[in-house]
């Protein structure tokens, strides 16, 4: 793909780590949170980078911007995170330009996502556009991009099926609550945090149970009371964590903490104990299953439960593809025009300059010149042979940059590209 003259960047990238090739420990190593996410925001400023957009959740860490390099983008994740590069190096994917544009779409749609079809991520990436447009790190590309594959997400959750029937990261804890778990309805529930895929747990456990022994722990006791207003639930000081830890005979674990807050030391249990660990960073030290009766399950053993809703999902990939196509052929022809524009406008002028010339030699030559007739004459062949040169421009099979250097150089014309 040629270059992209929408920034003193040349080169648009996407640099980062997922669950595909990264672990739950080495993806918390390079989680951002969201006073990270604003460093790398400032410091990308301060270092000269005009467009970036920053992504973190629990299975992905993304840095989407123009660079020379992508070093640049990879350092910043690096200095504001506790991961190393060479850490990085092992697990990482850096996609440039056309690639990194699929890249975006991809994830965009779901179709990129742990659970196929799961629509979390388009959020995170309107947030992270937020954010970067708030401190004016966001220009013409990047935002025609953003809300391209906004629209694309729009698009195929509305026309395809590919997030249908109930698979989440979320159901899949509570499938595995009910399939391992006797008696739920009797049972004890600790949720700890206030995480968003712990809150949808709790909400399908309170759906799909009669539980009314389900008791929620965050370090912010008003958040806990906001969601257990929602839901019913029973609220607890956090002074109160290791006496309900030993009265619990299951635990979600849904903390934004960046070190583990669960451990063995702080489990005095008398009877068996069922953790789950649905934080990235994890939240749970191994070291928890050295206690008898304990069972520690993490986020990805979870992730990977499959059933007939996923292949069922799988059949609408095609469908969501073709509308990705769609749109993202709208936004490559949005930024072809927009980089040859100029060169079209100074071609404009230059045939122009050469009627304006003509027509003012003709009229001292001809005594009963008709210069209005001859104007209207002049000004459409130009707009034809300028419909030309432009359509050429827009062909597929065309090299941009090629034909705008001929253009400039047949015509001696100078242009001066786009720089926002």
């Amino acid at each position: 793909m040629d270059h992209l003259k929408l920034s003193k960047h040349q080169t648009f990238y996407s640099v980062g780590l997922s669950y595909k090739k990264a672990d739950a420990e080495v993806r918390g190593k390079f989680s951002l949170d969201d006073q990270a996410k604003t460093r790398v925001l400032l410091q990308a400023k301060a270092e000269g980078i005009d467009s970036i957009v920053v992504i973190s959740t629990c299975n992905r860490t993304e840095i989407y911007g123009f660079a020379e390099h992508p070093f640049q983008l990879i350092k910043l994740l690096c200095d504001n995170s506790l991961g190393t590069v060479e850490e990085f190096q092992q697990v990482a994917y850096v996609y440039k330009n056309q690639e990194a544009i699929n890249f975006l779409f991809r994830v965009g749609t779901g179709l990129d996502s742990q659970i196929l079809g799961d629509f979390e991520i388009i959020s995170q990436i309107r947030n992270g556009f937020v954010e970067s447009k708030k401190l004016g790190l966001v220009n013409s590309f990047m935002e025609r991009l953003v809300n391209a594959v906004i629209q694309a997400s729009k698009r195929v959750k509305n026309e395809t099926e590919l997030c249908s029937g109930a698979t989440s990261v979320a159901f899949a804890s509570v499938h595995y609550i009910f399939n391992t778990v006797s008696d739920l309805a009797t049972k004890n529930i600790l949720l700890f945090g206030t995480g968003k895929i712990g809150r949808n747990t709790c909400e399908n456990l309170v759906k799909h149970t009669k539980n009314e022994n389900i008791t929620l722990i965050n370090r912010t006791k008003n958040k806990a009371e906001k969601i257990a207003g929602k839901f019913n639930l029973i609220v607890k000081d956090y002074v109160d964590l290791e006496v309900e830890l030993q009265k619990a005979d299951v635990l979600v674990v849904a903390t934004g903490a960046q070190n583990p807050t669960i451990d063995k030391t702080i489990l005095n249990l008398k009877k068996p104990l069922l953790i789950l660990d649905l934080s990235i960073p994890k939240n749970v030290d191994e070291n928890v299953k050295q206690l008898e009766g304990v069972t520690l399950v993490h986020m990805d053993h979870l992730s990977q439960l499959t059933d007939e809703t996923i292949e069922k999902r799988k059949e609408q990939i095609p469908f969501a593809e073709a509308i990705i196509d769609e749109i993202r052929e709208e936004f490559i022809a949005w930024m072809k025009a927009r980089k040859f524009a100029p060169t079209i406008h100074a071609l404009k002028e230059k045939l122009n300059t050469i009627k304006n010339n003509e027509l003012s030699f003709q009229r001292k030559k001809i005594s009963n010149f008709d210069e209005e007739q001859a104007e209207i004459i002049s000004n459409r062949i130009i707009q034809k042979i300028t419909t030309h040169f432009a359509n050429h421009l827009k062909d597929d099979s065309t090299t941009v940059n090629e034909s705008i250097e001929w253009i400039e150089r047949v015509f001696q014309i100078e242009t001066t590209p786009y720089n926002e």
